[in-house]
């Protein structure tokens, strides 16, 4: 199998995955978006002959448009570039969800700082404000009060980026002081954590313990879900327990770390995915193989000669 990786940065994530790879024999093409290009008519060398490329760029821009060109090319990618517009937007993962009928908390989109402090009003205090695109927790505040508001949405109005001129305004979830992460490959499973911390932010990035989560039947489900409700692929599925019971999704990740979850488990996360990109080849090889023998079969029937009456 040829693998192309394409990246900005190789992070201890795609060092596992590379190494997993290697180990099996596969020959992994590395292209660093920052230094390729991407034109209209053919892939960057070697990408072309490559059986899939797996997308790990850092930057979101990066992700959404290197995705793409790879499906221009017709060249198979994880993820694909719908996932990945999905999944990079915070807006458009909502209304995925909802339009799932997936359980995500409520959230209301402003497009002034006037209209959203009358949303913030409404949720009432405290609320999330949130980027429409970013990861880790950054830029992401928890306003106490309408001064608070004030001065938040003053600040991203000043930033002037179009992005900060949409207003993602959440309700706050309280939760048990830990969020969950379901990495999951076509919906299915692979491994699950928890991330606790006594901030309010329970990202693994931001320093939350992580921990090995046992799944229940309505985690598994809900996470298939989302998964499904995005396009599928190599996910990160986030989830929160609520006070009363059950939970909600409230992220799906596109691009997803999984170095913190490797060592929480009792998993080869690495492994695993490679065993389900081998699969995937695998099934897509059989798909093109069965289609060309069709096309045969179709092509020899066209040109048979037809029978002549007796």
């Amino acid at each position: 199998m040829e693998v192309g990786l394409l990246y900005s940065r190789i992070r201890p994530d795609e060092k596992l995955l590379l190494s997993e790879l290697r180990e099996r024999g596969h020959e992994v093409h590395k292209v660093d978006v920052r230094k390729a290009t991407f034109g209209l008519d053919a892939p960057p060398e070697p990408l072309g002959d490559c059986d899939v490329v797996l997308d790990r760029c850092l930057a979101t821009s990066r992700s959404k448009y290197a995705s793409r060109f790879m499906a221009h090319y017709d060249v198979p990618v994880v993820n694909s570039p719908e996932t990945a517009k999905t999944c990079s937007d915070k807006v458009e993962t909502s209304l995925a969800l909802a339009e799932a009928g997936i359980p995500t908390p409520e959230t209301t989109v402003a497009f002034t700082k006037e209209s959203a402090l009358d949303a913030i009003e409404a949720f009432g205090y405290p609320c999330v404000l949130k980027p429409v695109v970013g990861s880790w927790g950054r830029l992401m505040a928890k306003l106490e009060s309408r001064s608070a508001a004030e001065a938040v949405l003053e600040h991203k109005e000043t930033l002037g980026h179009y992005e900060h001129s949409v207003f993602y305004v959440q309700q706050f979830v309280q939760k048990p002081g830990r969020d969950l992460r379901v990495l999951t490959v076509d919906g299915e499973p692979i491994a699950a954590m928890s991330r606790t911390s006594d901030h309010w932010l329970t990202n693994a990035a931001t320093g939350a313990e992580t921990a090995s989560f046992d799944l229940d039947p309505e985690v598994e489900k809900l996470a298939k879900q989302a998964s499904d409700a995005v396009g599928g692929g190599l996910l990160g599925v986030d989830l929160m327990e609520l006070e009363n019971g059950g939970y909600t999704v409230h992220e799906v990740n596109h691009t997803v770390e999984f170095k913190a979850l490797n060592a929480a488990v009792d998993v080869n996360v690495a492994a695993k995915v490679v065993d389900w990109l081998e699969a995937k080849v695998a099934a897509e090889a059989a798909d093109d193989a069965e289609a060309d023998d069709t096309d045969a079969d179709d092509a020899d029937a066209d040109t048979a000669p037809a029978e002549v009456g007796q």
